[in-house]
């Protein structure tokens, strides 16, 4: 008997979601996309929290196995559906995957919070809050961006992508929310790390990223 496909509670717009979506992209796996509008609250209703006691999207259903947070749910697609075409985690090499986590963590420590305020200001805010962007809290997010870019741009200088010369976990996880940052006027912050937009482009031209990006629409 075929087992059913995976169940994703989410929705399409969010970048947590789309992290998920895009590793079920590359790994080929069957999967059901269940949609919860969040921004109709329905995050919040029992069902789904019983599901995300946080009240978060996404959430996963694999049989009766139940996860939330997103990065957890995308390392577990990425073990359950590895082939030897697909292997986004370098498991089995324990220098290669040492260097999946660190990028992956820089991901989450670092870059997330230096460039996801200006999502937040100039694409998030206007259409769930109806307010314009703080310039301030704008300005300060470039100032570290750019610092962080330069860390990136001397990586990408030694390598082709940030956990090495494969293309891993570590990159796809700078997915959504560079995505929505290349929709707002700062996108030009990138010309000045030739690397760092090259790597970004590269990922750009992946079919999983292509495919998941086009469910995702910047102007509201």
């Amino acid at each position: 008997m075929v087992p059913p496909p995976v169940k994703v509670f989410g929705h399409p717009l969010s970048t947590n979601v789309a992290r998920v979506l895009v590793c079920l992209e590359e790994v080929g796996a069957e999967y059901e996309l269940v949609t919860i509008d969040f921004l109709a609250g329905e995050h919040r209703v029992p069902d789904h929290v019983a599901r995300n006691p946080f009240g978060k999207i996404p959430a996963l259903q694999d049989g009766d196995l139940i996860l939330f947070e997103s990065r957890a749910i995308a390392k577990y697609i990425l073990r359950k559906f590895k082939s030897s075409e697909v292997d986004l985690l370098r498991e089995e090499d324990m220098a290669a995957a040492a260097m999946v986590d660190i990028w992956a963590e820089v991901e989450a420590q670092q870059y997330y919070p230096a460039l996801s305020p200006v999502v937040f200001e100039c694409i998030i805010f206007p259409v769930m809050r109806g307010t314009i962007a703080d310039h301030e809290v704008v300005d300060e997010s470039l100032d570290k961006l750019r610092k962080l870019l330069e860390v990136y741009e001397a990586r990408l200088s030694e390598h082709r992508y940030l956990a090495g010369d494969f293309f891993s976990f570590a990159d796809l996880n700078h997915f959504p929310f560079t995505f929505y940052f290349m929709a707002t006027p700062y996108a030009s912050v990138f010309d000045a790390y030739p690397r760092v937009k090259a790597w970004w482009q590269s990922i750009m031209s992946r079919p999983s990223i292509k495919k998941i990006a086009a469910n995702m629409p910047t102007k509201f």
